[in-house]
């Protein structure tokens, strides 16, 4: 099965959501002619959401041709309005726009693709709708903001929805998925995944050869789970560095030193280069511009590791060319990657890297979401303190600093996240709750009481999300007392914080992070 990429956040889900039902499944752009999608003798096709609107000049389409071939075709959002507009369908704004879970009501009488299904929140992100559906559709399903939010030609095997049925969030999406491919296309569940272990060593292997390669540890899972793979891969060739930034949470510094090493064996290099980034960042606050401020200081501090780490193994004028990463798809989309995705924000381990960088990467989690990460992590033997810990930012505590970042703010932040997440833990939490950043709004002070007297501190954000890989979030919905608890502690242990706020905000139309 294809999945068209529009620019879509979401097209590699939709594909993880099709292999999740048993059926084989590639992406494909959405620059390929309809001959060309029909060479690839596709058993169904899936037309992906994009950042677009149908009707705006230069906007990617779709040939009505493609609707004729007899090809079974599911269109979502983007690719939903593309096909009705194609098919002769009207597609305009309603002034209404839907970001978020959203209210869906079926109409007209049963159908097989929404077989099973009932009135449903649904998880949409769109401005335009489809007002009138094609000639010869039955429309399915419509909300405040969708005059047709879903449709069917049950004939010609053609159908689409507004909504994103690849998202967590989309109460029975995977079943409307599983209906299209299942009784929409007539498809067997017959594909299961291979070991994804066994293909990456191979590929590192073939990329890398007999080739020296460093790894930065940055204390989170992603970083870990590749260097693990790499180390499986070509063992003592690998050397990680970890280079000690300061931006880091309480405790994670030693984490990374005992535990990773415990657990893989690992040759490791440790970096203390805390004045280094405080000095680079000082008077800083755009956010991109510290993104990139990061990125740039932590490939100058491995470039430096190179060549000490070279002098010490007093190598026959070795060299390293492999510079290896954590990158995963959510980082890839949101910075740009793929045809037509929009730039929402880049990260460190994409849009921070410096033009003149002198490695080769290698980046073996490059099309993974974090769920299937963790899981290559059990399999090579990693410690559950490592693998299941919460995602953590490759800039770190350095763009949860809502403002310019100074040491002082630094170690305040460090005491407000560490009471947040020993709460967290205490309360049998850490396996709900996906993520949980604490953010300071360095910038903005209010007043407050303490001590009997006026108080004139910072606000320290929480905003735990619940997730499955990222791509979407939504808020979660801690318990009133453990809120209480976590304010309390923060405002009364923390100097220099008089107030601590809840973000309730979704993603879409949110990030995950603050900056």
């Amino acid at each position: 099965m294809l999945v068209v990429d529009y620019g879509a956040q979401y097209a590699q889900l939709i594909a993880r959501r099709v292999r999740e039902a048993n059926v084989y499944s590639e992406i494909v752009p959405h620059t390929l002619s309809t001959e060309q999608l029909l060479a690839k003798n596709p058993a169904a096709i899936i037309l992906s959401g994009g950042p677009s609107s149908v009707y705006a000049e230069g906007a990617p389409n779709v040939g009505a041709d493609l609707f004729e071939a007899g090809v079974p075709v599911l269109g979502i959002c983007y690719g939903f309005q593309a096909m009705a507009r194609a098919l002769g369908g009207e597609v305009a704004q309603t002034g209404l726009r839907e970001y978020g879970s959203t209210e869906t009501t079926l109409v007209g009488e049963p159908h097989s693709l929404l077989e099973g299904v009932t009135d449903h929140r649904s998880w949409m992100s769109h401005g335009d709708s489809v007002h009138r559906a094609p000639e010869g559709f039955e429309v399915l399903a419509t909300t405040a903001g969708a005059p047709v939010a879903a449709f069917a030609n049950e004939e010609k095997c053609l159908y689409g929805v507004q909504w994103h049925p690849e998202v967590k969030h989309s109460e029975s999406g995977q079943k409307i998925l599983e209906n299209f491919l299942y009784k929409g296309a007539g498809l067997e569940a017959n594909w299961t995944t291979g070991n994804i272990v066994e293909d990456q060593v191979e590929r590192i292997r073939e990329q890398v050869g007999d080739a020296r390669v460093i790894c930065g540890l940055s204390g989170g899972v992603d970083s870990a789970v590749a260097a693990a793979l790499v180390q499986r891969a070509v063992g003592d060739q690998l050397t990680c560095v970890f280079v000690n930034h300061g931006l880091l949470r309480e405790g994670e510094a030693e984490q990374v030193e005992r535990d990773f090493v415990a657990a893989t064996g690992a040759n490791l290099y440790v970096a203390n280069e805390q004045e280094r980034f405080l000095n680079a960042l000082a008077g800083v606050s755009d956010p991109e511009t510290k993104r990139k401020i990061i990125g740039r200081e932590f490939i100058r501090a491995f470039e430096e590791a190179e060549r000490a780490i070279i002098a010490a193994a007093a190598a026959d004028g070795e060299s390293i060319k492999f510079l290896v990463q954590g990158t995963l798809y959510p980082d890839v989309v949101e910075s740009g990657g793929g045809e037509g995705t929009a730039n929402i924000k880049s990260h460190h381990n994409v849009g921070g890297l410096p033009e003149d960088l002198q490695f080769e990467l290698v980046e073996p989690l490059r099309t993974l979401f974090k769920d299937e990460v963790r899981a290559v992590g059990a399999q090579l033997g990693l410690p559950a303190e490592i693998v299941g810990r919460q995602p953590f930012p490759g800039p770190g505590l350095g763009i949860r600093i809502v403002g310019e970042i100074t040491a002082e703010r630094l170690d305040l932040l460090r005491k407000a996240d560490a009471i947040a997440r020993a709460e967290l833990t205490a309360a049998g939490l850490d396996n709900e709750v996906w993520q949980m950043p604490v953010v300071l709004l360095a910038d903005v002070r209010s007043v407050g009481v303490q001590g009997d007297g006026r108080s004139y501190g910072h606000p320290i954000v929480l905003r735990p999300v619940s997730s499955e890989d990222a791509m979407t979030a939504d808020w979660s919905r801690l318990p009133y007392d453990l809120l209480a608890r976590i304010s309390n502690r923060i405002t009364n242990e923390v100097d220099g914080v008089n107030r601590v706020v809840l973000d309730v905000t979704s993603k879409p139309p949110g990030t995950i992070e603050w900056e």
